[in-house]
């Protein structure tokens, strides 16, 4: 095979891979671009683009039922599933396409195939040797098997989105991200949704008062949820559907049409030859990266979900991105402040965060710390009789009460948090809230008035 000779490889056609090799090609370098599977990776393909087109229609499912209780003259009927795939399939078709114009403007070469190194700076594909002064590692990740008897029977999210209906009774194992909006998904879509979570709260990441408000939707709605529960074995009669067993009891759950396993992702790191190279990895394969994304080999780097840092697209992305600056930019300096991430769970209701939680404020800061919290009923549910309520509390510091946690819990939050994250890592105080003048009437005033 003979050598290509480019100033950037980026292993990986995920955001975080095409966020890298953009920036870096808009700064001057020769960038080859490998990756066999769809352009977009997870995300796009089988993660937040189609979770939240999957969200959507659940939303539009329940405010049938709003309207109706509103007066309109509606018949709330079941989701068309295949149509919607058609539209979902085609909206993601559209970002392919775009991907192709920005790839084919930035003058990025594009591999269609797997590469693995064969010595730092040097990547082999099938069909190619390649040779760079840098390369990226950006593979993602991918949902972790169901390593228990029986494991076969059970989907994973990406089987989720192969679905093309509700399945009338389903169980959900996982207690993160991925089974919290699935749960609320299937429920909204007409499926009777039994989520069992190891631990003991969803989660575990966000804040405990805003999981609890959650956890009372959820439940209010009818979505099961048992906690305390170890999944050791899945089996399949003709009688009782799928069966499941769990450590902590010898009472089996069973009658279910479809088990979503949704316990964790794994990196994809298994066939890049690392060791060859001699890039660390950690003790379950994630790439292990200072907070310039830099491993321990000189030229190799790495972003996203490979790293094991925060799983987040939009992290990725922002992390390829000044790499790319610091490389071929002329910023040296540039690197991803991993501080005040904000996040969304599309849950339910969505569940949103900035910054520290109360356990980790006051952890911190001891009795410096003051919270501030509301919760209120949205104007829509108040005139239709819906008794669910918005949870808002926001964090704040020493005298001066500087904003170090904002978390949000209802319908509209996700909407909300992006600008009060801005002001927040803008280092805003509550004073500064205090003195903004609401907008009336909204969800997002609440949090200006809080007192």
């Amino acid at each position: 095979m003979t050598a290509s000779p480019f100033d950037l490889l980026v292993l990986g056609a995920g955001s975080g891979g095409i966020g890298t090799a953009i920036r870096a090609a808009r700064h001057g370098a020769r960038v080859a671009l490998l990756d066999p599977g769809p352009f977009g990776g997870t995300c796009v393909n089988a993660g937040c683009v189609p979770k939240k087109a999957m969200w959507l229609a659940a939303r539009l499912a329940s405010l049938q039922q709003t309207a109706r209780q509103a007066g309109f003259a509606t018949i709330a009927g079941p989701l068309d599933w295949p149509a919607y795939v058609a539209r979902r399939d085609a909206y993601i078709g559209d970002i392919h396409a775009s991907y192709r114009a920005q790839f084919e403007a930035a003058g990025i070469e594009v591999v269609r195939e797997a590469g693995r190194f064969l010595a730092p700076g040097v990547v082999a594909t099938p069909t190619r040797e390649f040779r760079a002064a840098h390369v990226v590692v950006a593979t993602g990740s991918r949902p972790r098997p169901a390593e228990i008897h029986g494991g076969h029977h059970a989907i994973d999210s990406d089987g989720f989105f192969g679905l093309r209906a509700a399945p009338p009774r389903v169980a959900i194992i996982g207690g993160g991200y991925v089974a919290c909006e699935l749960a609320g998904v299937l429920h909204a879509l007409g499926s009777e949704v039994e989520l069992f979570v190891r631990g003991e709260a969803l989660l575990s990441h966000f804040d405990a008062e805003m999981v609890e408000h959650l956890v009372g939707v959820m439940r209010g709605r009818g979505i099961g949820l048992t906690c305390g529960r170890t999944l050791a074995a899945i089996s399949r009669s003709d009688r009782a559907g799928l069966a499941l067993s769990f450590e902590e009891t010898a009472a089996a759950e069973s009658g279910f049409d479809s088990v979503i396993w949704a316990a964790g992702r794994a990196p994809n790191t298994a066939t890049l030859d690392l060791a060859v190279a001699g890039v660390a990895v950690d003790a379950v394969g994630h790439i292990v990266v200072d907070d310039r994304q830099d491993t321990n080999v000189a030229g190799i780097h790495a972003v996203g979900d490979v790293t094991g840092r925060v799983a987040l697209t939009p992290v990725a992305v922002a992390a390829g991105r000044r790499l790319a600056d610091r490389l071929f930019g002329g910023q040296p300096e540039a690197c991803l402040d991993y501080r005040d991430i904000p996040s969304v769970c599309f849950g339910a209701v969505p569940v949103g965060a900035v910054g520290l939680t109360e356990a980790a404020a006051r952890e911190r800061h001891g009795d410096a710390v003051r919270v501030y919290r509301t919760r209120f009923r949205p104007m829509l549910n108040a005139i239709v009789g819906c008794d669910e309520r918005v949870a808002m509390k926001v964090i704040c510091t020493g005298d001066d009460e500087r904003i170090v946690g904002i978390h949000l819990a209802g319908d509209g939050v996700d909407e909300i948090l992006q600008g009060f994250a801005v002001a927040m890592k803008a280092g805003a105080r509550k004073a500064d809230l205090d003195a903004t003048v609401a907008i009336h009437p909204t969800a997002a005033e609440e949090l200006v008035l809080l007192r």
